[in-house]
C-alpha cells in the first residue's frame, strides 16, 4: 500500500489539479479500493508532500509545488464528498492532519494556494453540510491564532483542550493566512441563506430549537467571531490593523450587506450595532497619529462604497447605523480635508463626496438650464475677466447658484457642487483658474445661503442631518475651503484665498461675519497674516502696513461688532494670547496688533452707549482679573515688538496695542502693578515729553473728562505706593539680608512707579504725599529703631528714582530746545495751574533738607569698605554661590556682607545723585555733602592691603561706589564741586594747606597703582577680576572727563598751571593700549572713551597757566605711539561678535581723532601709508560688509577731509570706496540703536559733524549716505576752493581746489578705462549700471573743481564716454556735466560742440545727448553768448532723422528754443526776412501739432524743470528721494521719458490698426472652396516635386566650403589635360551647383510651418535646448525666447545639436509677451495656450489653424493670468495616470507633432 501512495503522489505532481476528480473517480472505478481506504493512505502520505516540497522550495514555493499542493487537497477534498466517509472524524483529520500543517507551511503567505486549498476544502463542507465540525475545529484555531498574537492566551468562547495538542502549536501559524481563511469561509457563509445551502444537506439537525437553520447559526456566529476579532485587530499593531481592514472588513460589509441581522450563540448581532462600534474605533485612530488616521479613512471609505447603496433604503431605518447624524463625522471630515498629507485630504473628500450627495440623485437638468438661460442674461456690462470667470463658471456647474427660487433640496446639491468643485480647484486646477473663478463662485454660495436660509425646516422636519442647511453650517465649511488655500503650496493661491476673505461685504450680508468659525478666526487666519507673502509692500516707503494687514483689520472690527459682550472680549483675549503661542514675523506681529486694536474697537462699539455708567460701577473681582490677565498679554506683546527695532514700526505696534487697551479698559480697573509693567513696555521715548503716544498715554492713565474718579484712583494708589514698597515687617532681632537680584527687582518696581507717576501728573498738590513721604522718612533713616518696619535701602532707591526721572526730563528737556530750562517746566506739559518752579523749589529745600541725615547714613554704610570686620567675619559662602566664579549678581561674600556691601553702594549712589540735581539750582548748602564724597573717594582709593577674597570683594564694591561718585561730579555744573577736584590736598591732614601736586593728578597715580595692586593679587576669581576692570576703566574715563570740563568751564589750579602731569597722562595711554585687545564686552566703551579723553587733553595743549598737562608739545602722539594705537583698537574692533552702533563710533572718534588727523606724517610716513591711512583702510575695508560701519565711518571721515583737505590726497583710493559703494542690506536695527540706546546717541554725536546735517540725516539709515556724505563734502570744498584769488584765500583753499581736481580726474579715468565702469553692454538695474550712476553722479558733484588746467582732459574723457552706449539713466548725468562745462567754458562750444552736433553719422544714443547739451547750452547761456547762430543750425536737420526717438526729441527742444528766444532783436535785427519765416513756420508747425502737442505737454514740467547749475549741486541729485525709492535716486531722463511716450503712441497704432484689420476681416469673410484650395496646393506640390534643387537629405549640415564663394575656388595650374575652356565650363557647372544649393536651402526655409511656439515663459536651459530641437525637427516658423543670450550657453549647444542655426529664434521679454500676442492676433494668427483649464479641449480633439501661436507656460504656475485673457483657447494633452502634468518640453513637442500631423494629413487630403 506504501507504493500506492507514493506512486498517487507522484502522479499527482504531474496531473494539473483540474483533472484529479476524474483521475480518482476513475481509480476508485477500477480497483476495488473504497474511499476511505484511497482518503486514509493519502492521508498518511502528507509527509513525503511536506518532504518533497520543503526540500525544494526552502524560501517560497513555486508554481510546481503549488500544483502538486492544490492536486493533492483537490483529491482529499473529492474523496470527502464520495459516500461511505465518516463525515466528521474524515473533516477532523483532514484539518489537523493536512489543512493546518500546509497552510503552516505557507509562511511567504502565498495567496494562490490558500485560495485554492480553502476552495476545495470549502466546497468540500458546503456538499457535505458539515458546517458544525469546521465550527468545532478550524475556526476557534484561527480565532486563537490570531488572538495569540495580540496577546489574548484566552478567550471567553473558545477554551484549551489537552487532548488537540495540535493547538499548541498555533503560535507559528501565520496570521495573514489565518485572517485570509477566516475570510474564504466568511466569503462562501456571508452569502443569502438560501444560495449556502447544499442540496444534499442532511435533513435531521438542520434546524435548531430555536428555529434557527444551523447553516445560519453557523453563518452568525463566524460572523460575531470575525466582527470581534477586526474590532481587537483596529485597536492593536499596524500590521493587525492592515490586515482588519485589507482581509476582514470587505467580507464582513458583504454580509451585512444580504442581512442586516445575525443570530449567534448568544444573541443578535445587528448591522447598526457593530457599525457603532466601527464608528467608535474610528474616532479612538483619528487621535493616534497620522497612520492610524489614514487606516481610519481607509474603514469609512470602504463602508461608504458598501452601503452607498442601501442607505435611501426607507425601511432599513432601523438597523442602519446613520454615520450622517453623528456630528464628530462631520468634524473630523473638515479636518481631513485640511490635513497636510495629500492622501488624507483625497480620502476624506472621496468620503465627504460619496456621504453628502447618496441619498439624492442627478440635479434637474432642465432646472440648471432654465437657470443658467436666466443668470446668462445678466452677463452684459462685465469687464473681459469677469466674463471669462462667468464662462468658467458655466463649464463648471456653479452658476446656477444665482437663481434665488430653487427649493431647498436643489440648492443643497448645488451647494455641496460648488463646495467640492471649489475644493478641487485648490487641489487641482492652475493658478489662473482659481484666480479668475473662485471670488465669483464664492459670492453665489453665500447668495444661495442667503436665499435657502429664508425657508429653513424645522429641526423635527428634517429627514437626516443635512450639515450644509444654516448658514453656520455654510461657513463652517468655508473656512474649509478658506484654511486649505492659507495652507496652500502655491503662494499666489494663498494671496487670493486671503483677499477672498477680506471682499466678501460683510456689512451687506448682515451678521454673517459671526457665523466664521472661531477656531478657523484664532487658527488658520491669523497664521496666514503670518506669511510673509501676503506683505510684499510692507516695510516699503516707511509703511509699515499692507492691503492684507488693512483687511485683516475690517474684518476682526465687524466680526467682533457681532458677537455678544462676553464672547468679544474672550475673543479678544484669545487673540492676544497668540503671540504667546506662535512665533510672528515683523508683518505678523503688526497684523496680530492690528487686529487686537480692531477687536478692541469693536468691543468698544458696543458698549459706547454703556460705557459711563459702567466705568462708574465697581467691577467684580472676575473682571478685575480677566483685565489685568489681558492688559499683561498686551504687555508681553509691547515686549515681542523689542525684537524687530525700528521705532517706526515699534511706534505703530505700540500705538495699536495702547488703543486696545483704551478701548476696554480705564487705568484703574487693573492693579497698580500690572499697570506700572504695562508703562514701562512703551520705549520712553514714546511717552516722554514730545513722545508720539504721550498725549494719549496721559489721557487714558488720567482718564476721560466724565471720569475725573480714574484719575483720583489713580492717584491713590501711587501715592500709596511708596509706603507699602519700603515696608518690611519683620521682627527686631531678625536679620534682613538681600542680594543684587533683590536690588535689581527693587529699582525696576520703584522706576516703573517714578515714571508713571511724572507721566500722570497734572497738579501740584497731588505731589504733596510723596513729599511729605521723603521728609518723614528722612529724618528717621538714621534712628535704627524703626528699621525693622520698614527698610531704609528701599527708600534710598525710591528717592534715587525721583531723582533719576528729574534727572531724565531735564535732559530730555535740554535735547528738545539745545538749551538750558527749567525742565519740569516742559515735562509737565504746561498744565494750566501747575506751578513748574515752585516744584523744583519744593524738590531741591527738599532734598538739601534731607542732605545731613543721608550723609551721615552714607558714612555709617560706607564703614565697611575699610572695616577690618570683613576679614574676620562670617566668610561663609551662600549654597548658591558655592562653585561659580560670580559675575554682576554673583558676589563671592557671605549674605551679611553682601547686604552691607550693597546698601553701602547705594547710599554713595543716591546721595551723589541728590547732589548733581540739587547743584543746578543750589551751590551753597552742596559744601558739605561734595565734602563727603570726595573723602570718600579718597579713602577707597587709599585702601592698598588685601588678604582675602572676601576683602578683595568689598574693595570692588567699593570702586562701584567710586564710580557713582566720579560720574556724579562729571556732570555736576557746581564751580564749588570742581574746585574739591582741583585744590591741594594733604592725604594725612585735609586741613594743612601744603603745597603738593594737582589734586587730580596725584589723585589718578594713586588710582592707578592701587587697583592694579588689586586686579594683580589675584585674590578675585577670574569674573570677578573682569567685573573690577570694568569698573578701573569706567572710573578712569570720568576722572579724565572731569579734568577735560574744568578746563572748558573755566577752573583753574591754584599755584599750578596744569590738571595732570604728562607722565600721568602718557602712563594712562601706554596702560590703555597694552589692555584694549583683551577688553570684555563691559570696558569696551569706557576704554575707547579713555583713549578719546587722553587725546583730548594733548590737544589743550600745555605750558601756560590752565593747562590740561604739564609739558607741550605739539607732536605730543608721535607716529610710534598711534600706530601702538590704531593696531590694539583694530583687534578690539575685530574681536568684537556684535557690531553695535555705539563701540564703532567710539572707535572711529578715538582712533580719528582731529587732533591727530592733521598731522601728515599719521597718514603718510617716509613714503609708506601712515597708521591712520592703515586703520582707514581696514575700517572702510570691513564696512563693505557692516552697513553700518561704513556709514559711520562715511559720517566721521567726510567731517576730518572737510576740516583738513591736505590730507585728502592721500585717500583717492578710499574715497572712490565710498562713492562707489552700495549695500542692498537694510541695517533695520541702526535708527533704533541711535534712537533708544543713550550711548549709541552719545557717540554718534561726537563724531565729526555733518557736512550738511539737513541733507545727509535723511540718508543716515540708507545705502546711499556714504555718497551723499563724500558729495556734500565735496561741494562744501568747491565752496572753500571759489575763494582762491580773492582776499579770503587760505591754505586750505588751495589744498580744497587740488583736492578736488585729483578726484575728479581719478573719477574719469576710472569711467573710461576701468573694466566694469566702460563697459557698453550690461543690464538695466544691474550691479555695472549701479556703479557707473553712482560714478557720474560724483562726477556732476565735481564739475565746479574744473578749471583751465584741467579742462582738456576732462572733456576728452567725457567725449569718449557719451560715444559710448550707457543707459539713458547714465547718460543724464554726462549730460548734466557736459553743460555746466561748456557753460562754464564757452569758447569750448564752437570748437567742440558744433562739430559733434554735426556728426550725423554718429550713434543715434549719443547724437540725442549732444542735440540735448546744445539746446541746454542755447537756453542757459547768458544772452551775449547764447550761440544762437552756432547751435541751432545743425540741429535743425535733425527734425528729419529716420530714427523717430531722436526725431521726436529734436523736435521736442527745438520747439522749446523757439519758444523762449523767438522773438528776439538780435534775430529782428540780423536775420533774413525768409529765415526769419522759416523758423516762425517752423514753431507754428510743432506749436499745432497734435502729436508734437502731445509729446510737448508730457515733458513740459520736466524741461522747465532742468537747471544746469542747480543739477549739479547735491539737493539737486539726492534730495527728496529717499521716500521715492527709486534706483540709486537717478531721476527719470528725458530722453528715456520720450520713448518711452513713442512707444506706447506706437503700441496703441499698432492696436488700433489690428482692430481696424479684424473688422474689416469679419466684415469680408470669404471662405474659397474646398476645390480650388486643393488645386492650389497640387499645383505647388507638382512644382516641388520636380524642382532638383531641392533633392537632397533632409537634414542639412552645410560646410564652410559651401558658403564660399566661386571665385575662391582652386584650379590646378600643373594640370594639362583640360583645355582652357573645359575648365571654364567646370566653373560654370561649379557655379550652378553652389547657386542651386542656396536656393534650395533659401526655399526650405521658406516652405516652414506656419507655427510659433513662445517659450518665454520658460528659464530653464534643458527645456528651453529641448525645444529648439524639436522647432527645427518640425520645421516650426520661429521659436520665442525671454532671453536670447541663452544661445551661448554651452549646455543649451549640447542639448540643441545646432537646431539654433537653422530655426529662426525670437527674443522676446516676458514683460512684452502680451504686445507681441496681440501683434500676431492682428497678424491673423490664432492664439493658443498649452494649460489646464476647465475649458481646455483635448489635443487629440482639437483642429489647429493653419497660422498658430503655441503659448507654453511655467511648469509649476502655468500661464499667467493677463496672458490667459487674450488666448483665444486653450488645449490640454489627455492623461490616463495619476501625475499632473508633464515636462514642459515633452508637452511642446506632442503639440507640435500633433500640429504637424494634422497639417500633413490635411496636404494629403488635399492631395
Amino acid at each position: 500500500m506504501t507504493n500506492y501512495a507514493t506512486s498517487l503522489m507522484s502522479s499527482f505532481r504531474r496531473i494539473p489539479p483540474s483533472a484529479i476528480p476524474a483521475t480518482l473517480d476513475c481509480i476508485l472505478a477500477s480497483t476495488t479500493s473504497p474511499p476511505p481506504l484511497l482518503f486514509s493512505l493519502l492521508l498518511d502520505a502528507l509527509p513525503i508532500l511536506l518532504q518533497e516540497v520543503t526540500h525544494e522550495n526552502e524560501e517560497s514555493l513555486d508554481d510546481e509545488c503549488c500544483n502538486y499542493i492544490a492536486s493533492y487537497v483537490g483529491a482529499l477534498c473529492h474523496l470527502l464528498k464520495k459516500p461511505g466517509l465518516n463525515n466528521v472524524e474524515a473533516l477532523r483529520n483532514f484539518v489537523w492532519r493536512v489543512l493546518v500543517p500546509l497552510m503552516r507551511l505557507t509562511q511567504s503567505y502565498n495567496r494562490a494556494i490558500v485560495d485554492k486549498v480553502m476552495g476545495c476544502f470549502l466546497d468540500a463542507v458546503k456538499e457535505r453540510n458539515a458546517w458544525g465540525v469546521l465550527e468545532e475545529t478550524m475556526v476557534p484555531y484561527l480565532i486563537k491564532v490570531i488572538g495569540f498574537t495580540m496577546g489574548m492566551h484566552e478567550s471567553e468562547e473558545y477554551t484549551w483542550t489537552a487532548e488537540d495538542s495540535t493547538l499548541t502549536s498555533f503560535k507559528y501559524f501565520p496570521l495573514l493566512t489565518a485572517c485570509h481563511m477566516l475570510a474564504s469561509t466568511l466569503g462562501v457563509k456571508g452569502k443569502p441563506v438560501s444560495e449556502s445551502r447544499s442540496g444534499s444537506g442532511s435533513g435531521s439537525g438542520s434546524v435548531l430549537a430555536n428555529g434557527c437553520s444551523v447553516v445560519d447559526m453557523f453563518t452568525g456566529n463566524l460572523v460575531w467571531d470575525i466582527c470581534s476579532m477586526t474590532l481587537q485587530m483596529l485597536s492593536h499593531s499596524p500590521d493587525h490593523r492592515s490586515y482588519a481592514i485589507t482581509v476582514f472588513l470587505p467580507h464582513i460589509f458583504k454580509a451585512f450587506v444580504s442581512a442586516n441581522v445575525f443570530q449567534t450563540r448568544k444573541f443578535m448581532l445587528s448591522r447598526k450595532d457593530f457599525f457603532a462600534k466601527i464608528w467608535k474605533c474610528c474616532k479612538n485612530l483619528f487621535q493616534l497619529g497620522s497612520s492610524e488616521r489614514r487606516d481610519a479613512y481607509t474603514v469609512l471609505s470602504l463602508y461608504i462604497s458598501y452601503f452607498s447603496k442601501t442607505d435611501g433604503c426607507e425601511d432599513n431605518g432601523t438597523f442602519d447605523f446613520d454615520l450622517r447624524a453623528e456630528k464628530e463625522f462631520w468634524d473630523e471630515m473638515k479636518n481631513g480635508l485640511v490635513d497636510k498629507e495629500s492622501i488624507v485630504r483625497k480620502q476624506a473628500l472621496h468620503i465627504l463626496k460619496s456621504t453628502a450627495t447618496r441619498s439624492k440623485g442627478k440635479q434637474d437638468t432642465s432646472l440648471l438650464e432654465t437657470i443658467s438661460n436666466e443668470t446668462s442674461s445678466n452677463s452684459h456690462g462685465l469687464t473681459k475677466k469677469e466674463r471669462w470667470a462667468n464662462k468658467e463658471a458655466k463649464s463648471l456647474g456653479i452658476e446656477s447658484l444665482c437663481n434665488n427660487t430653487v427649493d431647498s433640496d436643489s440648492s443643497r446639491e448645488l451647494k455641496w457642487g460648488a463646495f467640492f468643485l471649489l475644493y478641487e480647484m485648490l487641489e487641482e486646477y492652475g493658478t489662473h483658474l482659481v484666480e479668475a473663478a473662485w471670488n465669483y463662485q464664492m459670492n453665489l454660495l453665500l447668495q444661495t445661503s442667503e436665499s435657502c436660509d429664508n425657508h429653513l425646516k424645522a429641526v423635527g422636519e428634517r429627514l437626516q442631518l443635512d450639515p450644509m442647511e444654516t448658514v453656520q453650517d455654510m461657513f463652517d465649511w468655508l473656512a474649509v475651503l478658506w484654511e486649505r488655500g492659507l495652507c496652500h503650496d502655491n503662494p499666489q493661491v494663498r494671496c487670493l484665498i486671503m483677499q477672498s476673505v477680506f471682499r466678501i461685504e460683510w456689512k451687506k450680508h448682515g451678521n454673517y461675519a459671526k457665523f466664521v468659525p472661531r477656531d478657523f478666526v484664532l487658527g488658520s487666519f491669523i497664521q496666514g497674516l503670518n506669511d510673509p507673502v501676503h506683505h510684499k509692500e510692507f516695510g516699503l516707503k516707511g509703511v509699515y502696513s499692507s492691503r492684507t494687514i488693512d483687511g485683516a483689520s475690517t474684518f476682526l472690527q465687524q466680526y467682533t461688532a457681532c458677537l455678544s459682550e462676553g464672547e468679544q472680549m474672550r475673543l479678544l483675549m484669545d487673540v492676544a494670547l497668540l503671540v504667546k503661542n506662535q512665533s510672528f514675523s515683523r508683518a505678523g506681529l503688526m497684523s496680530l496688533a492690528e487686529c487686537v486694536a480692531a477687536a478692541a474697537d469693536g468691543v468698544r462699539r458696543l458698549n459706547k452707549k454703556e460705557v459711563d455708567l459702567e466705568l462708574e460701577a465697581a467691577d467684580t473681582d472676575t473682571s478685575y482679573n480677566d483685565k489685568a490677565a489681558l492688559l499683561d498679554v498686551f504687555r508681553f506683546i509691547l515686549d515681542t515688538s523689542k525684537q524687530h527695532f525700528n521705532p517706526n514700526y515699534r511706534l505703530k505696534v505700540c500705538r495699536n496695542i495702547l488703543d486696545a487697551t483704551i478701548s476696554v479698559m480705564s487705568s484703574s480697573d487693573v492693579p497698580l502693578e500690572t499697570l506700572l509693567h504695562f508703562i514701562s513696555s512703551f520705549p520712553h521715548d514714546f511717552l516722554n515729553y514730545g513722545g508720539s503716544l504721550r498725549e494719549k498715554g496721559q489721557e487714558w492713565l488720567r482718564g476721560y473728562k466724565k471720569q475725573a474718579s480714574t484719575s483720583s484712583k489713580l492717584m491713590k494708589k501711587l501715592n500709596e505706593f511708596p509706603e507699602s514698597f519700603i515696608n518690611h515687617n519683620h521682627s527686631k532681632n531678625d536679620i534682613v539680608n538681600y542680594d543684587d537680584e533683590d536690588m535689581e527687582m527693587w529699582e525696576l518696581k520703584a522706576k516703573r512707579w517714578a515714571h508713571t507717576l511724572f507721566l500722570i501728573l497734572e497738579e501740584e498738590h497731588q505731589l504733596d504725599s510723596l513729599f511729605q513721604f521723603i521728609e518723614s522718612h528722612g529724618n528717621d533713616i538714621c534712628n535704627k529703631n524703626g528699621h525693622w518696619k520698614w527698610l531704609p535701602v528701599k527708600y534710598m532707591i525710591l528717592i534715587l528714582s525721583v531723582v533719576q526721572q528729574l534727572h531724565e526730563k531735564k535732559t530730555l528737556t535740554l535735547d528738545r530746545h539745545g538749551q538750558r530750562t527749567n525742565g519740569l517746566l516742559d515735562m509737565v506739559d504746561h498744565a494750566g495751574s501747575m506751578d513748574a518752579s515752585m516744584i523744583i523749589n519744593k524738590f531741591t529745600k527738599l532734598f538739601t533738607f534731607i542732605l545731613k541725615d543721608l550723609e551721615s547714613y552714607t558714612l555709617q554704610s560706607c564703614l565697611v569698605f575699610w572695616s577690618k570686620e570683613g576679614e574676620g567675619g562670617d566668610t561663609t559662602l551662600p549654597s548658591s554661590i558655592k562653585g561659580r566664579l560670580g559675575g554682576l549678581s554673583q558676589r563671592r561674600l557671605s549674605s551679611s556682607n553682601t547686604t552691607a556691601v550693597l546698601q553701602a553702594i547705594i547710599c554713595v549712589k543716591t546721595l551723589a545723585s541728590i547732589c548733581s540735581y540739587c547743584a543746578q539750582f543750589e551751590e551753597e548748602s552742596l559744601n558739605s555733602t561734595l565734602s563727603v564724597l570726595w573723602q570718600l573717594s579718597w579713602k577707597i582709593i587709599s585702601c592698598t592691603t588685601c588678604n582675602s577674597e572676601s576683602k578683595a570683594e568689598i574693595y570692588v564694591g567699593a570702586y562701584e561706589a567710586l564710580h557713582h561718585i566720579l560720574k556724579s561730579l562729571v556732570f555736576m555744573p557746581s564751580p564749588s564741586a570742581l574746585g574739591l577736584l582741583t585744590r591741594s590736598y594733604n592725604l594725612l591732614d585735609p586741613e594743612a594747606q601744603v603745597k603738593v601736586k594737582p589734586h587730580i593728578d596725584y589723585f589718578v597715580e594713586i588710582y592707578l597703582e592701587n587697583i592694579n595692586n588689586l586686579i594683580e593679587a589675584g585674590h578675585l576669581a577670574r569674573a570677578r577680576r573682569a567685573i573690577l576692570i570694568d569698573w578701573k576703566w569706567m572710573c578712569l574715563e570720568s576722572l579724565l572727563s572731569v579734568s577735560k570740563h574744568a578746563l572748558e568751564r573755566g577752573v583753574y589750579i591754584e599755584n599750578c598751571d596744569y590738571f595732570i602731569s604728562d607722565g600721568v597722562v602718557r602712563r594712562i595711554f601706554n596702560d590703555l593700549v597694552d589692555s584694549l585687545e583683551n577688553a570684555s564686552e563691559g570696558s569696551v566703551l569706557p576704554m575707547l572713551r579713555s583713549a578719546r579723553l587722553v587725546l583730548d587733553l594733548f590737544a589743550l595743549g600745555g605750558g601756560c597757566k590752565g593747562s590740561a598737562v604739564s609739558s607741550y608739545d605739539v607732536n605730543a602722539i608721535d607716529v610710534q605711539m598711534m600706530w601702538h594705537l590704531v593696531q590694539s583698537s583694530w583687534l578690539l574692533h575685530v574681536s568684537c561678535n556684535k557690531r553695535r552702533v555705539a563701540p564703532i563710533a567710539a572707535l572711529l572718534s578715538s582712533v580719528l581723532h582731529d587732533s591727530v588727523f592733521g598731522n601728515m606724517d599719521m597718514h603718510e610716513f617716509d613714503n609708506t601709508p601712515g597708521p591712520l591711512k592703515w586703520f582707514v583702510e581696514k575700517i572702510l575695508e570691513e564696512g563693505t560688509r557692516s552697513p553700518r560701519t561704513i556709514r559711520l565711518a562715511a559720517l566721521h571721515l567726510t567731517g576730518l577731509w572737510l576740516t583738513h583737505p591736505m590730507a585728502i590726497k592721500y585717500y583717492m583710493k578710499e574715497l572712490k570706496l565710498l562713492t562707489l559703494y552700495g549695500s542692498v542690506a537694510f541695517d533695520e536695527d541702526f535708527e533704533a540703536e541711535v534712537t533708544e540706546n543713550h550711548d549709541a546717541k552719545t557717540e554718534v554725536s561726537i563724531l565729526s559733524p555733518s557736512c550738511d546735517p539737513e541733507l545727509t540725516e535723511v540718508f543716515l539709515n540708507t545705502e546711499l549716505y556714504a555718497r551723499v556724505s563724500v558729495a556734500v563734502m565735496f561741494n562744501k570744498l568747491a565752496d572753500l576752493a571759489d575763494t582762491v584769488g580773492s582776499n579770503d584765500e587760505t591754505e586750505s583753499s588751495h589744498a580744497s581746489l587740488q583736492s578736488g581736481k585729483l578726484f575728479l580726474l581719478e573719477l574719469l579715468n576710472s569711467v573710461v578705462s576701468d573694466t566694469d565702469l566702460s563697459k557698453e553692454l550690461y543690464k538695466k538695474y544691474s550691479a555695472t549700471h549701479r556703479r557707473k550712476v553712482r560714478a557720474w553722479q560724483m562726477i556732476c558733484i565735481l564739475s565746479r573743481f574744473v578749471d583751465e588746467e584741467i579742462v582738456s582732459q576732462v572733456m576728452d574723457c567725457l567725449h569718449t564716454a557719451l560715444y559710448r552706449n550707457n543707459m539713458p539713466g547714465v547718460r543724464q548725468y554726462l549730460e548734466t556735466f557736459a553743460i555746466y562745462v561748456y557753460l562754464k567754458f564757452p569758447s569750448l562750444v564752437g570748437e567742440q560742440l558744433v562739430p559733434m552736433v554735426r556728426k550725423y553719422d554718429m550713434r543715434t544714443q549719443a547724437l540725442s545727448s549732444y542735440v540735448f547739451i546744445a539746446a541746454n547750452v542755447i537756453l542757459h547761456a547768458p544772452q551775449s553768448t547764447r550761440h544762437l547762430d552756432e547751435l541751432l543750425p545743425p540741429i535743425v536737420p535733425l527734425l528729419t532723422s529716420h530714427h523717430h526717438s531722436l526725431r521726436g526729441f529734436t523736435q521736442l527742444l527745438v520747439y522749446q528754443v523757439l519758444s523762449k528766444l523767438m522773438p528776439v532783436p538780435a534775430l529782428d535785427v540780423e536775420m533774413p526776412a525768409l529765415e526769419k519765416r522759416c523758423f516762425m513756420e517752423l514753431k507754428s508747425y510743432l506749436e499745432d501739432n497734435s502729436d508734437c502737442a502731445r509729446l510737448r505737454v508730457s515733458m513740459e514740467v520736466h524741461l522747465d524743470a532742468f537747471d544746469p547749475n542747480k543739477s549739479i549741486m547735491p539737493a539737486g541729485i539726492f534730495s527728496n528721494r529717499v521716500d521715492d525709492i527709486q534706483f540709486e535716486c537717478a531721476h527719470v531722463s528725458l530722453l528715456e521719458r520720450v520713448i518711452d511716450f513713442l512707444n506706447d503712441v506706437r503700441k496703441d497704432l499698432r492696436c488700433s490698426m489690428a482692430k481696424d484689420a479684424t473688422q474689416l476681416k469679419n466684415e469680408q469673410i470669404h471662405v474659397q472652396d474646398s476645390e480650388s484650395i486643393g488645386q492650389v496646393i497640387d499645383e505647388t506640390t507638382s512644382k516641388l516635386q520636380h524642382d532638383v534643387s531641392l533633392d537632397f537629405q533632409k537634414k542639412v549640415t552645410v560646410s564652410k566650403h559651401e558658403f564660399q564663394d566661386s571665385h575662391s575656388t582652386s584650379i590646378n595650374r600643373n594640370t594639362t589635360i583640360n583645355s582652357l575652356l573645359d575648365v571654364e565650363k567646370e566653373d560654370e557647372l561649379v557655379d550652378e551647383a553652389i547657386r542651386a544649393r542656396h536656393v534650395g536651402m533659401d526655399k526650405l526655409k521658406s516652405g516652414r510651418q506656419q507655427i510659433i511656439l513662445v517659450a518665454s515663459l520658460l528659464d530653464r536651459v534643458p527645456n528651453l535646448a529641448g525645444l529648439a530641437r524639436t522647432c527645427e525637427v518640425f520645421k516650426a516658423a520661429s521659436l520665442v525666447i525671454d532671453n536670447a543670450n541663452i544661445l551661448h550657453d554651452k549646455q543649451f549647444q549640447l542639448i540643441s545639436v545646432t537646431a539654433e542655426k537653422w530655426v529662426p529664434i525670437i527674443e522676446v521679454p516676458v514683460s512684452n509677451v502680451k504686445g507681441f500676442l496681440e501683434k500676431k492676433k492682428g497678424e491673423g494668427f490664432s492664439i493658443l495656450g498649452l494649460e489646464q483649464t476647465a475649458n481646455s479641449l483635448s489635443l487629440d480633439q482639437y483642429l489647429f489653424p493653419t497660422k498658430t501661436v503655441l503659448v507654453l507656460g511655467r511648469e509649476k504656475e502655468g500661464i499667467p493670468v493677463e496672458l490667459i485673457h487674450i488666448l483665444d483657447g486653450c488645449i490640454e494633452i489627455p492623461q490616463l495616470g495619476v501625475v499632473r502634468s508633464l515636462n514642459v518640453h515633452v508637452s511642446g513637442a506632442i503639440a507640435l507633432w500633433e500640429y504637424t500631423r494634422q497639417q500633413r494629413t490635411s496636404s494629403i487630403q488635399h492631395t
